[in-house]
């Protein structure tokens, strides 16, 4: 099943179970950007609502996502439900009062009621989230998204991207492709104060980020875009992070 068909079955399960409470469904990451590629992008959506729903209607919309997997990419979906105030005057780490993805689908598909009962809290990466769906995301339903969205202060931002980052030396054993060019795209934002892709962050690393990590940052790349295979250099990724690693967490937010 295409991207665009599951997230048309979300829309219509979610304004059924919601109802006048829902105020509206956002997509960003790369479905947003207009690189999604089933191989290694994620369904990424952002639900937002007036009112916390109901625990009955917290497991229908979980519900709704489990049967849906089936036809998902490999990384699956990722939502989040805020609520509107939140949205509207943003609050750092910002509270969710549901939340799914990969990560966690088999402790939901093995108690959903007691998924639904404890999967809420605070979640800085929401700062970035919001950043994107401002930049680039697109309405599945709902009202406008500079209606819905306040902006972002930079120093929120900054820190949901270091957060993002901070486990890197480790993370970049698992998954060096997505490290890699998500370091690119935060020096991206950092330096020239653009939104961009992991793609276009990788990119545009190519052209601003010292020559040395140009090896790596190809091969990331042509992994990412055209299949390639990634060519594992531990000393190279070692020294990548590091330096990344020190620009970010010194780095004063943009003015």
């Amino acid at each position: 099943m295409e991207h665009q068909a599951i997230l048309e079955k979300i829309r219509i399960g979610y304004e059924k179970i919601l109802g006048k409470n829902l105020i509206g469904i956002y997509i960003h990451g790369s479905i947003a950007f207009g690189c999604f590629d089933p191989r290694h992008s994620d369904i990424d959506f952002l639900v937002v609502v007036q009112d916390t729903p109901s625990h009955a209607q917290k497991k229908q919309m979980i519900q709704l996502l489990l049967e849906l997997d089936a036809y998902c990419p490999p990384k699956g979906l990722e939502m989040s439900v805020v609520l509107e105030r939140f949205c509207r005057q943003f609050v750092h780490p910002t509270p969710f009062e549901l939340h799914f993805s990969n990560a966690h689908k088999l402790r939901a598909q093995w108690d959903l009621d007691e998924y639904c009962r404890n999967m809420n809290g605070v979640d800085p990466d929401l700062a970035a989230h919001f950043t994107v769906a401002r930049a680039v995301g697109q309405v599945l339903c709902g009202e406008r998204i500079e209606d819905v969205f306040a902006p972002v202060p930079h120093q929120c931002y900054l820190d949901s991207l270091r957060s993002d980052v901070e486990n890197a030396a480790e993370d970049i054993q698992n998954d060096p492709v997505y490290i890699i060019l998500n370091f690119c795209r935060i020096a991206a934002y950092l330096h020239d104060g653009v939104i961009l892709s992991k793609r276009d962050g990788g990119l545009w690393g190519m052209k601003h980020l010292p020559e040395a990590f140009h090896g790596l940052i190809r091969s990331a790349l042509d992994h990412y875009t055209v299949k390639g295979i990634y060519e594992a250099d531990a000393n190279a990724e070692r020294a990548f992070v590091q330096t990344m690693l020190q620009d970010i967490f010194a780095f004063q937010p943009l003015q």
